[in-house]
């Protein structure tokens, strides 16, 4: 099974993506049934599961618990922030408090969109927590579930600042300009390891080479081009997993 549910800000571009995935795949060889397409709800129990032949994760899950699985690579964004297969989040609050740095907020309500991922919430465990653990830093600490959910939580005065890797804020941006009125950046976190394509531990060195080559095939085909830039894509890296550990704060 194959699924792209991380940027999906646009499912329409998202589902064009995995189609072209899914068709290639097929000329290459995979069964219908390796190349089934899924839009998961617990995206853990996806991530783990035998069956997942392509799906795209998050640097911490993959370094704290997916050790099973395989990395396939990064794609390249064009999204401000990003270098090659690498990006960045963005510490973002209302604009009235523009000229303040992320340190400035210590006492404050800070909101994440979840405990496992590296953009909104592993970024400020790396970045505070040699000071004081996060429930001691700001006066309340909140999980939204979504980073859009989190952009909305700040602007309506139910938290005061958040942290959103800056491919998520771009194509928000994009999509859904009005979502981000009255906010501002307030500081950025250092470059990491992109969001990982994996596969199941048990694909082949041959079926990894073709998923790699598959990738690269459709970011350079000037086809796809269209496609891609609506998803900021621009390019793909193959990279092994043991480029994740350098993820600030990981274990």
């Amino acid at each position: 099974m194959i699924s792209l549910p991380m940027y999906d800000v646009w499912p329409e571009d998202t589902q064009s993506l995995t189609r072209e995935i899914q068709h290639r795949l097929r000329l290459q060889g995979f069964a219908d049934n390796e190349t089934r397409r899924v839009r998961p709800g617990d995206l853990l129990a996806h991530w783990q599961s035998g069956r997942l032949l392509l799906s795209q994760a998050c640097g911490y899950p993959l370094v704290t618990r997916l050790g099973s699985v395989r990395a396939v690579g990064c794609f390249h964004y064009t999204a401000a922030g990003c270098h090659g297969p690498q990006y960045r989040s963005y510490f973002v609050a209302r604009l009235a408090d523009r000229h303040k740095t992320p340190e400035d907020f210590a006492g404050q309500r800070l909101v994440c969109n979840a405990p496992d991922s590296q953009s909104g919430y592993n970024v400020w465990v790396s970045r505070l927590t040699a000071e004081k653990p996060l429930t001691g830093f700001f006066s309340a600490v909140s999980f939204s579930g979504g980073h859009r959910n989190s952009l909305q939580a700040v602007r309506r005065q139910s938290a005061d600042i958040t942290a959103i890797d800056c491919v998520s804020l771009a194509l928000l941006q994009r999509h859904f300009p009005q979502e981000s009125e009255g906010l501002v950046i307030v500081g950025e976190s250092p470059l990491t390891p992109g969001l990982p394509l994996i596969t199941a531990g048990h694909t082949s060195d041959k079926q990894l080479v073709l998923l790699r080559t598959t990738l690269q095939a459709i970011v350079s085909d000037p086809s796809c081009r269209p496609l891609c830039d609506r998803l900021l894509i621009q390019g793909f890296s193959a990279i092994e997993r043991q480029a994740y550990p350098a993820v600030p704060g990981a274990v």
